[in-house]
Parts: C-alpha cells; structure tokens; sequence
C-alpha cells in the first residue's frame, strides 16, 4: 500500500513525550481572561499531525485540541465581552501581537509577529499553550468566540476549525450566487465546505476519490458528485469551476485539478499534506489561473461564521465519543472511518 494511503498508528497519550494528564497547569485568570468550562473538544487531522511530528519537532508534553465550545465559568475584572454562564467557543489561535498591519486588518492568524496557536505554542507567558482535551482553559478574551444558543454546542465545536478554515476562502473568493465551486474530498473539511458554499448560495461540485459518500455529498447540499479516479471526470469538467477547495491532507496533483478552473478561477488548498506539492507553472499560465493557500479566519471573520451557521442551521456531522477513545478515533481519521466529525466529550476526563 502507498505511504500517503496508510494508516499510521497515531496515538494519543501514550508515551514519555506526550502528555499523561488530561488536566494541564492553567495559568491564574488575569484581568483580561475568561476560564472556559469545556464541554465538547473537536478531533482535528491536524491533532494527529502534531502528535506524529509530521510538521516537525513539537514541545511535548503537549494537549491538542482546537476546537473548544463551553461554558464561561470565571471572567477577568476587565472583560465586558463574556460574562459567566455563556456559552463560547475557541479556535486555533489565542493571541497575537495586536499592532501589525495584518492583526490591524482583522487578519490575526497571519500575524506578523506570529500568532498564538491553541496548542504547542508559547504563550505570553512563556509557557506552552495546552488545547482542548481537558477541562478547562484559560484565553485571553480578545480570542474567545461567542457560540449562539441555536447551535448544538457538540455540532459547533468542529465549527471553530473546519468551518472558519472553509468559510475564510469561500468568502474571500466570493462563492455566491452565479459561482460554480468544486470541493475536493468530502471529509472532515469538505462536508462543512459543501454545506457553507450551498448556504452561500453557490452551485457546489464534489470532487472525491470514489463515489461511495455520494449520497452524503447530495444530501449535505452537493449538486453534483464526481469520482476523480475516473480520469474521464478531469476531462469531462475541463475549464468548468470559477473556484475549487481543496480539503484534503494526502498529496494530488494540482496540475490536474487547476486544469478544472475556468478562466482566472483560483484553486485553494486548505488541506496540509505532509508531502510537498509539484506544481508546472505552466498549469497556471495557460488559463490565467490562480493557485492559493488559505488558513484560518480571524476573530471578527470566525464570529461572522459562527452566526452565518446559525442563521442557516449548519452545524458538523459529528460523533460523539469518550476521551478514553481518542486513540481509536485517531485510528478511524486515518482510515477515512468517520462521518465526518469526532468530537469529545469531556465530561467524560471525569
């Protein structure tokens, strides 16, 4: 079997390197902090990234998880954003430097002193930052979301990541009415990127290995469903889309799918294989195509989503499980066994 196709045996915690409490030392609420009482702690493909290295060394023990919805259980004498009792979220990113032009703009996650990640980054006290397979955590409150009540707090969770990293590019490249959007794989990020540019009013075209989640992909607002193991497929849709999303983490080749774009249409990887990609600048050049990469959204951008999903009543396919089965949740991301979210109860750590 090929490399990017196997399975490898992700575990969480399981070593002397990784973290053995699911209780991290959180710093004392400051003036401008909120304490988070977690309740529902997404599994992202990029938790499994960390703990396997795959984006180089990592400063274990580390708690991954960034995709945190909970209840406000302690504010600092400064905030008047959240109070007790409400119901908020957190993403992957929870400080930034606050004066360059990009954190300015509201574009905190390419910051240019370098923005806080959730997890394995060093905070402003100097500590690693620990995420959300835990109890509690404590975020400055500049970088907690509010969650409306209409959303399913579970549902949501998966919100804070795989819909603010689909939603910043939709938006960005103005899917709407008129546009014709090709999402690549139907997983984790690509259900919630069907379901957005659908709400967006967008005709939406999934582009995936086989065609066995095709029922999925037309329910969740798909209007058309192609397997790309068809080479027919890369013909018959030659030139077709104005933008496409690219959601998966195994390497594709995009000389292939940039010759789906129409005219001046963008592909947009948000998808982070490990592998590195091989691009002929040619593929660009002869359709006056544009080859894109997309983060994150920052704050005011993820609070927009959070409310345009509640507004629309999009919320993640989910399943929900016990903290003491993350290792096998691990196991079933990498398999492409879960429909479409893991999310952790972390009522569960107790």
């Amino acid at each position: 079997m090929p490399r990017s196709s196997r399975p490898r045996r992700a575990r969480w915690p399981t070593n002397s390197t990784t973290p053995r409490s699911d209780n991290p030392q959180r710093r004392d609420v400051g003036s401008h902090d909120v304490l988070i009482e977690i309740q529902y702690a997404g599994i992202c493909h990029s938790d499994i990234h960390t703990v396997n290295g795959d984006w180089g060394p990592q400063p274990f023990p580390v708690v991954p998880g960034h995709e945190i919805v909970g209840i406000v259980a302690e504010v600092g004498t400064d905030v008047t954003r959240h109070k007790v009792g409400d119901r908020v979220g957190v993403g992957c990113l929870v400080n930034s430097c606050g004066h360059c032009t990009n954190c300015q703009g509201g574009d905190e996650q390419y910051c240019a002193n370098g923005m806080v990640p959730t997890y394995a980054g060093v905070d402003r006290d100097g500590t690693t930052t620990q995420g959300g397979y835990s109890t509690h955590v404590v975020v400055d409150a500049d970088y907690v979301l509010s969650v409306p009540q209409s959303l399913d707090p579970a549902a949501a969770a998966p919100l804070l990541c795989a819909g603010i990293t689909t939603y910043a590019p939709l938006r960005r490249w103005a899917a709407g009415p008129g546009k014709k959007v090709a999402i690549v794989g139907l997983g984790g990020l690509g259900h919630m990127a069907v379901k957005i540019a659908h709400a967006l009013g967008a005709e939406v075209t999934v582009l995936s290995q086989t065609l066995k989640k095709q029922e999925d992909g037309l329910r969740l607002g798909a209007d058309a469903y192609y397997a790309t193991s068809d080479l027919d497929t890369f013909e018959q849709l030659a030139g077709r889309f104005d933008l496409i999303i690219n959601t998966v983490s195994a390497s594709i080749d995009p000389n292939a799918y940039l010759g789906l774009l129409a005219i001046d249409g963008t592909l947009v990887n948000v998808g982070a294989p490990a592998e590195p990609l091989s691009l002929n600048v040619m593929s660009l050049i002869g359709g006056r195509r544009n080859f894109a990469g997309s983060m994150i959204g920052g704050i005011a951008l993820t609070q927009e989503m959070l409310d345009f999903c509640a507004d629309h009543g999009i919320g993640s396919e989910v399943e929900v499980i016990p903290a003491d089965r993350i290792n096998q949740a691990y196991e079933r991301v990498l398999a492409s066994d879960v429909r479409y979210r893991f999310v952790i109860d972390t009522a569960s750590l107790n």
